[in-house]
């Protein structure tokens, strides 16, 4: 079956959604993976399609291209934030039919993350839109165990897991670990790959996770064995920051390799 390879937005979380899409678009994507819900992060460049102009560029450039938008985030759950706040993001991403919604979790009380995730949930079956957790090396739901934990006991019929090859080797998640998870909680993964040794502190995990993840097949994952233990038709993210590269080659030409080294090593 044809495979569908989707350019995730933190590769260059610099470029607008239209300047993503043209670039998919240019690199031999089908799709593209959006961060179109602010974190109110420092340093943070937000691209909110609540702004209507915004979103209407952005759909000019789906139907000018073939793109189409896969998924959104991050609809994070943290002590700080109260999920009903994403409701206007998760209406504007239905606007432009965006049905994947992603979250992770920063906070370590666990009752509180697991009523709001479940609270988020329902609000974006409002909007006919599931929500996946991407378990996070470095964030409070860290492997794939407590993620399942969190679904299971939520239940909801729209929630997902986002496997995350970086954070699925880095936390050591064995791939046999997927087996007895339901194959419909898993709709779209994201792809990179990285060094055999797995840093220790919080800042180095930071640091190559944001930016300077290798190629697909370049570096330590195993991603075949991964990737053979989640459904064929998963849309497939290619999520590979790397400042260095970029700035040498330009972000249209390390996207274009991204997606070449992916296919290459998993076709």
């Amino acid at each position: 079956m044809k495979h569908l390879y989707s350019l995730v937005h933190l590769t260059d979380i610099t470029s607008s959604p239209p300047e993503l899409i043209h670039i998919a678009a240019a690199a031999g994507y089908d799709a593209v993976s959006l961060r179109t819900i602010p974190m109110g992060l420092p340093g943070e460049i937000p691209h909110d399609i609540t702004n209507r102009k915004l979103r209407e560029e952005t759909r000019r450039a789906c139907e000018e291209t073939g793109i189409f938008i896969n998924d959104t985030e991050n609809a994070r759950i943290c002590d700080e934030v109260d999920v009903h706040g994403y409701e206007p993001h998760l209406e504007a991403a239905a606007d432009l039919g965006i049905r994947h919604i992603l979250s992770n979790i920063w906070t370590v009380d666990k009752g509180f993350y697991t009523e709001q995730f479940g609270e988020l949930c329902r609000l974006a079956a409002q909007y006919g839109q599931d929500v996946n957790v991407e378990f996070v090396t470095w964030a409070s739901v860290a492997n794939l165990k407590q993620a399942a934990e969190l679904l299971r006991d939520v239940d909801a019929p729209n929630m997902g897991i986002v496997v995350d090859t970086l954070h699925f080797y880095r936390s050591r998640v064995a791939p046999q670990e997927l087996e007895d998870l339901p194959k419909e909680w898993f709709r779209f993964m994201h792809l990179s790959d990285t060094v055999k040794e797995i840093p220790e502190d919080t800042e180095s995990l930071i640091h190559v996770g944001r930016e300077e993840r290798l190629y697909p097949g370049e570096g330590a994952i195993g991603l075949k064995a991964i990737i053979e233990k989640l459904p064929e038709d998963i849309v497939r993210g290619v999520e590979v920051p790397h400042i260095i590269r970029k700035t040498e080659i330009g972000f249209e030409e390390h996207a274009r390799r991204a997606l070449q080294f992916t296919k290459k090593h998993l076709e």
